[in-house]
């Protein structure tokens, strides 16, 4: 118990935590401690009382995927009769619509498709910009390891030709759990966790921004999450280039992992840790797209300053089983019955139009 006492007081003082520590504070400490200790960490970092969200759609471009991973629901192999790539025509009408809805950017993650080559990306980002103002977050690491391969090339000549076709930023989708013996078990298809970081670093290298994720919940055990946050950590001290960590549990109905979904306490845990020992980076985005408005409102004082997106598509948590919907002015509400001041943002994190109203403007951005 002293040890717990030391380790509080680290926290307290905004000292480091190294592993040994993080996995004792998640472990032993009590539950609503650990969430006073991460919305002090918050509150430090954002002294004014103010949530963000983005007003965004995530457009799943295609779903064939030949990684087979046995967490997801939502991918089909080549061939099957539900296997799809969206037309132009599809494309444009979502995005029609989201800029309707007052959105700044679009979500564009797809499986991994055997067929299609790097210049079918580059031709889809040139198409969607020579159309739209608005801010490209596309293809997570695996993506880009994937379509590396198909090219012959490596992930740096990838993430500089998507760059230059019009990629403005990566999502952090596909890190599940960043050690290679989980990864090994869940998606032995997919990158290695080392390859996923070093894509994060040359995207960063080249100046593209991106977040981070973590999937828990499935086959990890605790010290399997806290090596996930002290990698991202190490990568957040060379090169300051995540904007975000977005944790979620797995959801596992559909999938090919027979467990019980995680229960709030245990989300909330795991975001409040995260909140402590991420200390390096501004913004921990709460979740209610996998569990629900109301715990993403608590989750608000468990270290979550960010409500994250509209979500006005998704379609990967509804393959398994999860439907939850919110529309920009419920976000906006359950965010001030939280007790804060909802703030409409883009993906690098600043402000969108009229901070008063959301923002459904011209898009223009101020800090």
């Amino acid at each position: 118990m002293m040890h717990l006492k030391k380790i509080i007081g680290k926290v307290h003082f905004r000292a480091r935590l190294d592993f040994d520590e993080a996995l004792a504070l998640y472990q032993q400490a009590d539950f609503h401690l650990l969430g006073q200790l991460a919305h002090g960490v918050r509150l430090q970092k954002h002294p004014e009382p103010l949530v963000s969200y983005v007003v965004d759609r995530n457009i799943n471009y295609s779903n064939v995927c030949i990684c087979g991973c046995r967490f997801c629901a939502f991918y089909r192999p080549p061939g099957h009769p539900e296997a799809y790539v969206l037309t132009r025509e599809d494309l444009v009408r979502k995005i029609e619509e989201t800029i309707s809805l007052g959105g700044t950017q679009i979500l564009m993650q797809g499986g991994h498709h055997p067929d299609l080559p790097l210049a079918f990306y580059e031709d889809m980002l040139r198409f969607i910009k020579s159309r739209f103002r608005i801010h490209i977050h596309a293809f997570s690491p695996p993506e880009i390891v994937h379509f590396a391969k198909l090219e012959e090339t490596d992930p740096a000549e990838v993430i500089s030709r998507l760059r230059r076709a019009g990629l403005d930023s990566i999502p952090g989708g596909g890190a599940e759990i960043l050690v290679d013996e989980v990864r090994d078990s869940v998606s032995p298809n997919k990158c290695s966790a080392q390859a996923w970081l070093q894509v994060m670093e040359e995207a960063h290298r080249q100046g593209l921004r991106t977040t981070a994720t973590m999937m828990f919940g499935h086959e990890e055990e605790p010290g399997h999450r806290i090596a996930h946050l002290l990698a991202l950590r190490d990568l957040q001290d060379r090169t300051g280039g995540f904007t975000a960590f977005i944790p979620w549990p797995f959801q596992p109905t559909n999938t090919a992992i027979p467990r019980s979904p995680e229960t709030p306490v245990a989300y909330l845990r795991l975001l409040a840790v995260s909140r402590i020992v991420l200390d390096n980076f501004d913004n921990i985005q709460a979740s209610w797209v996998t569990m629900g408005p109301k715990v993403a409102q608590l989750a608000l004082h468990f270290g979550a300053n960010d409500f994250g997106s509209t979500m006005i598509e998704e379609n990967v948590v509804a393959a398994a089983g999860v439907h939850f919907r919110l529309s920009v002015s419920e976000i906006r509400r359950l965010i001030r019955y939280a007790g804060f001041q909802a703030r409409q943002r883009t993906m690098a994190y600043e402000w969108v139009g009229d901070t008063e109203m959301g923002g459904h403007g011209d898009g223009e951005t101020r800090r």
